[in-house]
Formats: structure tokens, C-alpha cells, sequence
């Protein structure tokens, strides 16, 4: 069967998947919601099969409708990697760089990376998603992902990003600590209220110590639960005094520095490998072969 589907009907039948509807998919083309459906509809005609379900609240894709993206996406994308390659041929990096980034790396490890990237790069525009799951960058439009011991498909390379180590810290406030005892052993956090996080899966992000060549997991009481994507917003509630919190060091520094925050069981803050930026191998566009070289200078310099 002869069909003419062409790549601009393709980018339009992803840009509904990812936008997850017609009238967000027209706001991100710049185009009229009635030319999206008119072209979902003629690729239907023309392919002879269904690719999305619609119903009144959401549109999903239907089984070939899937596949077809799966296929399509990677192959868009090194299209229009070619493209911009072909504009950026010249002394000046310009075009797009989204990334897809875990909460934990927004409060100060990726602000100094990106400011850098774009004072050396101005005409390139940034697009930051955070997301705490492992995604498909590809699938979802992304040109690279951050993320801390993340398994990568085969196509995929990586490269550290930030501190090498970090170490996961207890603190409380010293007015909080003025009203208990100190705590000096891991179980003595079981006698004090918790700042905790829970996970996207609904588990709560547990306390784990180290203890010599031991692991110690607390189940701490917990006086208040926030969302792992809040993740930096716990230390507020910290400061006021609400209960003791769990987070990277890097983040309690200036707490430290200037005393609204007191380390707690320092000697048993366990260590994790830092995050790392991963992207496909197959292609990398001009804006982020430039930022994997801002991430590199920023690596040699420290």
C-alpha cells in the first residue's frame, strides 16, 4: 500500500504522545489544534490503522500507534540533529538543549553548570524537566539525562557530573536539639520526629547509616512526609525546629557554616557515587556536545 506520510505529519503525531493531547501539542508547534487533528486523522487514512485513542480528558497511543513512535522518534531526532548541526556549522552554537534531571541535582549542583553553559553560549536555548524516574530521554524528547547509579540502555554513555561523592547527612535545628538529648547512636534517632521523603512508588525514603562495615536502616518517627519532588524544600521546615532531616551534605554547607543547622551522627553519614550526565551514543547536537564540554571544564577545574 502506497502511502505518503511525511516527516512533518510524524513530528506532529509525537508531539501529541509527549504532550499527551491535541490542543498542548498545537501550544508547543505554534499551530492551530484544528491542523493537529486534521493530520493525526490523515495519517490514520493514509496508514489505514487507528494510532490514538481519544476520550474526553486523555489521548493515548494504540498498539501500532506505539510502535510507530518507537521507531519514528530516534530517527526524527537524528534528523533534526543534522539539521541544526548543518546551523550550527559555524563558530556560534545555537538551537535547543533540554535536559531530564532528578530534584536532587537543582539546588546547587546544576544552577552553576547551566549558567556557565550559557554565558559561553547565549543563543542556545535550555529547557529543564525534573524527574525523579529513570526515563527514555529519546522517547521523551530530551536531548541528555541526569541521574545518581542509573543503568543505562546500550546505547546510551555517561559521564560523571558534579561531586564525585556525596555523603547523606542527618541535622537539626539547635532550637529543636536545645529541647532533646543529642543523639549519639543510630538508635537514638528513634526517640526523636523525622523530616522524611517519600518516593514516587510510595515508599518512604529510608535513613541508612553506616555503622563500621555496617549498614544500620532507621525507622525513625516521622512528623512530617513531603514529596520527593520537594526535596530541597524540607531544610525550611528543619530550620523552624520541626524535626531532624535527611539530605546530601552539600546541600546543609551553609546551614552549617552559619549555624541554623547542627550535624547529627556525623560519623555515620554514609557515602554515594555523585550523579553522572548520560545521552545517546548514536549523535550528540551541537548545543550538547557544548555542554558536555562545559560539564568536563567544570570536572578539570575542581
Amino acid at each position: 500500500m502506497k502511502n505518503n506520510v511525511s516527516p512533518s505529519d510524524l513530528s506532529i503525531f509525537l508531539a501529541v504522545l509527549s504532550e499527551g493531547g491535541f490542543r498542548a501539542a498545537a501550544g508547543r508547534l505554534n499551530v492551530a489544534p484544528s491542523k493537529v487533528s486534521t493530520t493525526i486523522s490523515r495519517i490514520e487514512a493514509q496508514l489505514g490503522v487507528p494510532l490514538l485513542l481519544r476520550t474526553t480528558r486523555s489521548v493515548m497511543a494504540t498498539e501500532q500507534g506505539q510502535a510507530l513512535a518507537e521507531r519514528v522518534a530516534p530517527l526524527l531526532s537524528e534528523v533534526n540533529a543534522a539539521v541544526m548541526e548543518t546551523a550550527n556549522s559555524r563558530d556560534v552554537v545555537r538551537g535547543r538543549l533540554k535536559l531530564n534531571v532528578p530534584g536532587a541535582v537543582m539546588p546547587d549542583i546544576l544552577p552553576p553548570l547551566v549558567v556557565d553553559f550559557q554565558r559561553r553560549h547565549p543563543l542556545v536555548e535550555v529547557e529543564i524537566v525534573v524527574e525523579n524516574d529513570l526515563v527514555d530521554i529519546i522517547a521523551a524528547g530530551c536531548d541528555a539525562g541526569i541521574r545518581y547509579g542509573a543503568r543505562l540502555e546500550k546505547d546510551m554513555i555517561s559521564i560523571p557530573l558534579g561531586p564525585r561523592i556525596q555523603w547523606v547527612a542527618l541535622a537539626a535545628s539547635p532550637g529543636y536539639l536545645a529541647e532533646r538529648e543529642h543523639p549519639q547512636t543510630p538508635a537514638d534517632l528513634l526517640l526523636h520526629d523525622a523530616i522524611r521523603y517519600r518516593l514516587l512508588n510510595g515508599r518512604l525514603l529510608p535513613w541508612v547509616l553506616k555503622d563500621g562495615d555496617k549498614t544500620v536502616e532507621v525507622d525513625a518517627v516521622t512528623r512530617l512526609t513531603l514529596s520527593v519532588n520537594a526535596l530541597n524544600t524540607g531544610l525550611s521546615y528543619a530550620r523552624s525546629g520541626l524535626g531532624i532531616i535527611g539530605a546530601f551534605r552539600n546541600w546543609l554547607e551553609s546551614d552549617f557554616a552559619s549555624g541554623t543547622l547542627v550535624p547529627i551522627l556525623q560519623n555515620y553519614w554514609p557515602a554515594q557515587n555523585g550523579p553522572r550526565l548520560y545521552y545517546p551514543s548514536r549523535y550528540a547536537s551541537t548545543p550538547l556536545r557544548a555542554f558536555i564540554e562545559t560539564c568536563k571544564n567544570s570536572a578539570r577545574h575542581k
